[in-house]
């Protein structure tokens, strides 16, 4: 038994951790009187709230850093039963309709030192012809083209009904048509009446300031066409969380990306680590360009740790992480690695 610190998530906590059965246990309890203290301190698996798994090799998770995932648009059904078969469960685990069979080749299991949560949005909502409903790069079945209010009524009960975590609407008027403000905010209603969040991808003058105010409660991506001023900051902290993603950016859009995130924090705002994991070659684990983009827009250990929402370690499904040297005033995530049985030699 050694003694160690932890996060739970929210704070950090004194417990002891063992060899049991030739697993590590992480106990929320006081150590042995004299028993010897674990080099660094302990954290569990660290959350990407932006992923695309259709987009990845999403296998390569057994291997990563990350115990939790938030997929921001794909195939519902395809989707569905990644989560649940990944889970341990089976599909009328996830959803109360649909079909329970076993899951199909397009839906191989993700197994992992322990399991990966999936949470997902399942398809991204779209006006007519907007984006990105013309991607060659869009996955079958993940874009729903809505009109009018019945087919968003039709949308959102089938993402809720899929299993859905969250709404996904996208509204980036570079590249064609948006919702009008009716049909967005009737959107925004219909997720809450399922209690469901809508996260908006917000692309284009004046959009990101748009969606807020019409009940988006989470960017998809910090905004990063125009430099929002300092009322509009102000308001988008009151009102909504930020997923990062300010790595796929260059510049101008990374500076303004990354500027809007430094004061938008100062405002209290909260900012959620998210890499948009599948839009292009990155690492299917924590991004050390990621993170060094949130430490250049002001993010400390503290707060870094705060963004990666990682797994409480004290979870029967979460694996231990070490971070070797660390202390609860400096743990840089990047140094995070598997606690082994060696860890525990004195």
């Amino acid at each position: 038994m050694h003694a160690a610190t932890f996060f739970d998530g929210v704070e950090w906590r004194e417990g002891a951790v063992e060899l049991v059965d030739g697993h590590l246990r992480l106990r929320d309890a006081a150590p042995a009187p004299g028993a010897p203290r674990l080099d660094g301190v302990i954290v569990g698996e660290f959350t990407d709230h932006h992923v695309h798994l259709q987009l990845i090799e999403h296998g390569a998770l057994a291997e990563s850093r990350l115990g939790r995932v938030v997929d921001l648009g794909g195939n519902p059904e395809v989707l569905r039963r990644l989560a649940v078969h990944n889970s341990g469960g089976t599909p009328s685990d996830r959803s109360a309709t649909g079909d329970s069979g076993p899951a199909d080749a397009h839906a191989p299991e993700i197994r992992t030192r322990q399991a990966v949560e999936i949470d997902f949005a399942g398809a991204l909502l779209t006006a007519p012809g907007g984006y990105p409903s013309d991607r060659d790069w869009a996955p079958h079945g993940s874009v729903r083209e809505v009109a009018d209010v019945d087919a968003a009524v039709e949308a959102v009960a089938e993402m809720a009904d899929a299993g859905a975590s969250c709404i996904k609407v996208t509204s980036n008027s570079t590249a064609g048509p948006v919702f009008t403000d009716a049909l967005f905010g009737r959107i925004v209603g219909l997720a809450a009446d399922r209690g469901l969040l809508v996260v908006a991808h917000a692309e284009g003058a004046g959009e990101a300031q748009r969606v807020v105010r019409l009940g988006a409660a989470r960017l998809a991506h910090a905004p990063f066409t125009e430099r929002l001023d300092d009322d509009e900051i102000a308001r988008q902290a009151a009102d909504a969380s930020w997923i990062s993603t300010l790595a796929i950016h260059d510049d101008p859009e990374r500076a303004i990306a990354i500027d809007n995130v430094r004061r938008f924090r100062t405002a209290g705002g909260s900012v959620l680590y998210g890499t948009d994991l599948g839009n292009g070659p990155m690492p299917v684990d924590l991004n050390p360009h990621e993170v060094a983009a949130l430490r250049e827009a002001g993010l400390d250990d503290a707060a870094l740790l705060q963004a990666l929402a990682p797994v409480d370690p004290r979870e029967p499904h979460s694996a231990l992480l070490l971070i070797p040297g660390g202390t609860p005033s400096s743990a840089d995530p990047l140094d995070a690695r598997p606690l082994t049985p060696a860890d525990l030699k004195v």
